[in-house]
Order: C-alpha cells, then sequence, then structure tokens
C-alpha cells in the first residue's frame, strides 16, 4: 500500500461539499437512531417487561434485545451490500435511512408491557432487527458511496468526514440522554418523556432519506454500469473465493475500531465509576468530551491518510491510542482533576477508527467493493463488538487496567493488518 504523498490538490468544488455534507448529516443523524436505545435501557427495561422480574433477569433480557441489533447487521448488511454491487450504490444507501426511520419511530409509540403483555417486548425485538439490519448496510454504504465520489488524493478526507458524521450520531444521543436527564425526574422519564429520543429519531431519519434524494450516483458504478462490468456472479461468492486476504484483513482492522469505540468510548465512563469510584457526572462530562474530541479526530485522520499515506499515519495514530487509553485509566485514579483533559485525548487517539474504512475501500475492486466491506466490517463488528463487553467486563476484576491492556493488543493485531493489507488495482 503506498506510503507516497499525494500530489498538489485542488481546493474541494461545490458539488463535492453538498456530497459529502449530505451524506456525513445523514449518517449521523441514522446513528443516532440505533445508539439512543443503549442511554434508556433502564427505563425501557422496566416498562417492556414484568414488575415481578428480578433486576439481574430484566437486565439480561433488555441487553439482550440491544444485542439483537448487532447479531442482525451481519444480514442486512449483506443483503445490502449485494444489491449495491449490483443495483447501485445510491439506492441502497438511501433505503438504508428508511429501513432505520421507521423503527425508530415506531419504538417511540409502542405500548408497553402494562398494556399489552408479552407483545411488548416482541415488537421491540422486531423494531431492534430491522435498526440492525439497516445500521448494517449504512456504515458500509456511505464509505464507498462517499470514497467513490472523492476526487483522487481526497479519499481519506471523505471516509474521514463520514467517521465523524457516524460518531456525531453517538455524541448527539449523548447530548439528548443527558439534556432529558438533567431536566426530568425519573418518574417523569418512565411516565412518557423516554418516547421524545425516538419519536426525534424518526424525524431525524426520514429527514435524512430527504437529503439524499439530492445525492448523485457514485462516478465509479456509473462506469461499472456503462462498461456492463457489474459483477456477473454472486457479489460475496466472488469476495470469499478470490479476496480472502482482503477480508481477513478487514476483520482485524475491525476489530481495532470496535476496541477504540466500545471500550474506550462507550464502556469506559462505567468502568471509571465501577473501577474509581468517580462519579457519573464527572464520567458523562469526560465523556462527551472525549467523543467530541473523536468527532474531530477521525476527520484529521482521514485527512493525513490522503497526505502522508495509510501506513505512515496508522503507526503515530495507533500509538496515541495506546497511550492516551491507558494514561486515561492511570490519571482516573490518579488525577481524577485532569479526567477531562485526559478523555479528550483518549477520544483523538480513537480516531484510528477511520483507518479501517480507508483500508477497506482500498482492499476491494469495485466490482464487489460494497460486498466485500459489508461482510468484512459487519460479520467482525458482530463478533467483536459483542464479545468486547463480555471479555473486557471479566478482565477487570483481574487488573483496573484491563480496558487500555485490551485496546493495545487489539491496536497491535489492527496496525499488522494495516501493513498486510492488499490493495487492489481495480
Amino acid at each position: 500500500m503506498s506510503t507516497t504523498t499525494s500530489p498538489r490538490r485542488r481546493p474541494l468544488s461545490p458539488i463535492e461539499i453538498r456530497t459529502l455534507g449530505l451524506a456525513s448529516l445523514g449518517g449521523m443523524l441514522e446513528f443516532y437512531d440505533f445508539v439512543i436505545f443503549v442511554f434508556f435501557t433502564g427505563v425501557i427495561g422496566r416498562l417492556f417487561f414484568p414488575a415481578d422480574l428480578p433486576d439481574w433477569l430484566r437486565q439480561l433480557q433488555t441487553f439482550g434485545l440491544f444485542a439483537a441489533g448487532y447479531l442482525a447487521r451481519p444480514l442486512g448488511g449483506v443483503i445490502m451490500a449485494h444489491f449495491g454491487d449490483t443495483v447501485g450504490r445510491k439506492r441502497v444507501f438511501t433505503f438504508s435511512v428508511l429501513l432505520m426511520a421507521i423503527p425508530t419511530l415506531l419504538i417511540g409509540l409502542l405500548p408497553t408491557y402494562a398494556r399489552i403483555g408479552a407483545l411488548a417486548p416482541l415488537l421491540l425485538l422486531a423494531m431492534r432487527v430491522m435498526q440492525g439490519a439497516a445500521i448494517g448496510g449504512e456504515a458500509p454504504g456511505g464509505w464507498v458511496f462517499v470514497a467513490e465520489h472523492a476526487a483522487p488524493g481526497r479519499v481519506g478526507l471523505a471516509v474521514g468526514l463520514l467517521t465523524g458524521g457516524l460518531t456525531g450520531g453517538i455524541l448527539l444521543g449523548s447530548l439528548m440522554a443527558t439534556s432529558i436527564d438533567l431536566a426530568l425526574t425519573p418518574a417523569q422519564i418512565a411516565g412518557g418523556w423516554w418516547r421524545l429520543p425516538f419519536l426525534v429519531g424518526g424525524v431525524f431519519g426520514f429527514a435524512a432519506m430527504v437529503l439524499r434524494r439530492w445525492l448523485e450516483e457514485t462516478p465509479v458504478f456509473l462506469e461499472m454500469r456503462g462498461r456492463a462490468r457489474q459483477a456477473r456472479e454472486m457479489p460475496l461468492r466472488a469476495v470469499l473465493r478470490r479476496h480472502r486476504a482482503a477480508v481477513v484483513a478487514s476483520m482485524a482492522s475491525t476489530w481495532m475500531l470496535t476496541a477504540a469505540i466500545v471500550v474506550v468510548i462507550l464502556m469506559t465512563p462505567s468502568l471509571l465509576q465501577k473501577l474509581f469510584a468517580l462519579s457519573p457526572r464527572d464520567t458523562l462530562l469526560a465523556n462527551l468530551a472525549g467523543t467530541a474530541s473523536l468527532c474531530v479526530s477521525a476527520v484529521m485522520v482521514g485527512m493525513a491518510t490522503d497526505r502522508f499515506g495509510l501506513r505512515r499515519t496508522a503507526v503515530p495514530v495507533t500509538l496515541l491510542l495506546v497511550g492516551s487509553t491507558y494514561a486515561l485509566y492511570l490519571g482516573a485514579a490518579s488525577r481524577p482533576d485532569a479526567l477531562v483533559w485526559l478523555y479528550l485525548l483518549a477520544g483523538a487517539g480513537a480516531g484510528v477508527a477511520s483507518l479501517t474504512p480507508v483500508l477497506m475501500v482500498r482492499a476491494f475492486p469495485a466490482s464487489v467493493r460494497f460486498s466485500g466491506l459489508s461482510f468484512s466490517y459487519n460479520v467482525a463488528y458482530a463478533v467483536f463488538g459483542g464479545a468486547t463487553p463480555l471479555l473486557v467486563s471479566w478482565l477487570v476484576h483481574l487488573d483496573r487496567l484491563a480496558p487500555a491492556h485490551y485496546v493495545a493488543g487489539v491496536a497491535a493485531i489492527g496496525l499488522a493488518a494495516v501493513f498486510l493489507a492488499p490493495e487492489s488495482t481495480g
């Protein structure tokens, strides 16, 4: 994979700015729809399951609903990727938003267990499966879409902007949940205000779908269609037969992405409270700062791959992820007053997430790019994203620095993947 610097680049055209801006904003709104569930699992568990269930069983079932969204990602991603490689990127990119908006809106309207009994959690499960299928096509489809619209020397910027938009959805969800927690009592939230974030999310989704109607099909797909170069066999079959090295490298890199997002951004606030007795308010504010830093860093890392090459960028960014994660956990014990600044640094390190899509869009040829990227990313995320919370939660009983050790070990695997990944000439 090339490490040479790119030639001098012209400024972005108005059309490129519109395409990247609309795609990134739509990605942020759709990812908000998927993650808002995690911020309200407590109240949802109390409302959608029998009141006489033990707390541990109710919590287990609620997180099972959350996990269902992850398990549905590979199936939804593979199906949408197939059509993305055969009928067009834009159609699938737009459809994924609709598939997310509908169940998000319906969650905000669902009757609770007190009204319809066991049907309530079953309907909620169906909504989460639909959301999981939608998000399975969103991130891969978005990365392929913006990368194929990007001019030479701008692929990293395009992918970084979309990644920053996706992570911005996490920030938006966190801000929404924080605002509701600060403004309302637990009784008011359980009384019906918990529905507001989902209703707003449904509106966000339909707005994102409207925005994407203004986008154009990618030049790469139009060129393939004009030359009748779409995949003549099932795209996924071609990926598994002829691009196994790209699949392995992409999965290993996705593992690093899950470590950065799941451990550093999603799990660390509760881990800091449990391991170092820090207050929820302090960890929440620090996490907001870290998530905002991640959004900016994701864009900067993407831009750096354009200027310096993927490998030259990967080494310092991966070292930043490892060093800042250790600093965050060590500082939580010795310098809790510096928690916000430490989390800002860790969020910047989590910008390593942009390396994964840059690697993947380069590893697969255009004819099977959507399918190869979607299969590798979604299967790896379902496996590693699902196993990481369980594994890290067990490891912290052995060592308070276990989350940092885990991130460091996975980062080494991800860095190796960057150097071993093939680069397609298609």
